[in-house]
């Protein structure tokens, strides 16, 4: 299949309906492209990289979700501790959330006692549902579930059509919700956890883990991806702020390398951000209809940014719909 050209096919390897979009059609209808089909390599080419003392991170491709793939195109790992363990998003299926479970049996017997969900993208949360028989602490934002049940039955469709149902799991609800902030210990080992205003999405958390001083943006830092908005871009920027008064050195980004200079990266993202506001702003006053805008804002910062041509338009829309009321 081209990338050009998208067609919605189930698990039986039928066409769903007849239904075909172009990607930039698939942008402006408001689907989630992680959840259209699209070249990739395959899962058991993952591997983990132990990037600090019992801090393990899975370095995500930059593509969609594929059946190649289960959906693992985010950023995922754990973190062990004296006592017990803590996922940092449980991958994007529950094939994908396995395999995660597996690596952790790999390293430690210890138990699984919390599963921090960072956001409601699939990539991020389908795969909690592969650590339901830990009985863990599920810990989301406390707009975590209003989001899940808007978007995730939504979300599971397309999944299953892309991967099928075997693979995708069922959907997980937080059992934790955290407002403002919140800290789990997990022995001589406390993460810091805080939830966000509306930034990436309205239900975005982060993380801190005192031990190594690594910080856990999720979804609030990518990096060479290009950003995906679906919530709030001054929001976002604000939330930026937030985080670069953490002070920390180091941050493992929701999309990119398994560990990044916090400075440099979150810096080229601004860049980015800033570049799409102005612009935006700057369409809107002089009365540019927002399908035009959509093609020329930000258009020039596509230098370093993966699969630019496929979000930028996307993020003017969501940008535009959001400044035009200013």
């Amino acid at each position: 299949m081209s990338r050009d050209k998208l067609t919605w096919v189930d698990h039986a390897g039928r066409s769903a309906g007849g239904v075909c979009f172009t990607r930039r059609e698939a942008i402006a209808l408001g689907l989630c492209l992680c959840c259209l089909p699209a070249r990739g390599f395959a899962a058991d080419s993952f591997s983990l990289n132990e990037v600090g003392n019992g801090l393990f991170i899975r370095a995500a491709p930059h593509e969609e979700a594929t059946r190649a793939n289960n959906g693992g195109i985010a950023n995922i790992g754990f973190i062990i501790g004296r006592d017990s363990v803590l996922v940092i998003d449980p991958g994007g299926s529950l094939a994908d959330g396995q395999w995660l479970h597996s690596q952790i049996r790999k390293r430690t017997n210890k138990p699984i006692r919390h599963v921090v969900i960072s956001h409601v993208h699939p990539d991020h949360c389908f795969g909690a549902s592969a650590f339901a028989e830990e009985q863990p602490e599920f810990i989301g934002h406390h707009a975590l579930s209003p989001a899940l049940n808007a978007r995730a039955s939504h979300y599971r469709e397309r999944l299953v059509e892309v991967l099928g149902s075997q693979s995708v799991g069922g959907i997980v609800y937080p059992t934790r919700e955290i407002e403002g902030a919140g800290e789990v210990d997990l022995g001589d080992r406390i993460i810091r956890i805080t939830a966000h205003d509306t930034a990436h999405t309205d239900c975005d958390l982060s993380m801190f883990d005192t031990s190594t001083g690594t910080l856990f943006p999720a979804d609030l830092l990518f990096v060479d991806r290009v950003p995906s908005l679906d919530g709030s871009l001054p929001g976002w920027l604000n939330e930026a702020k937030r985080l670069e008064g953490i002070g920390a050195a180091r941050a493992v980004p929701g999309h990119g390398p398994a560990m990044v200079d916090f400075g440099p990266a979150m810096a080229k993202q601004v860049r980015y951000l800033t570049v799409l506001r102005d612009e935006t702003r700057k369409a809107i006053a002089e009365g540019v209809e927002i399908d035009k805008a959509s093609r020329v804002v930000a258009a020039g910062e596509g230098e370093g940014w993966a699969l630019f041509d496929d979000y930028n338009g996307r993020n003017v829309i969501q940008a535009y719909k959001e400044l035009e009321w200013e």
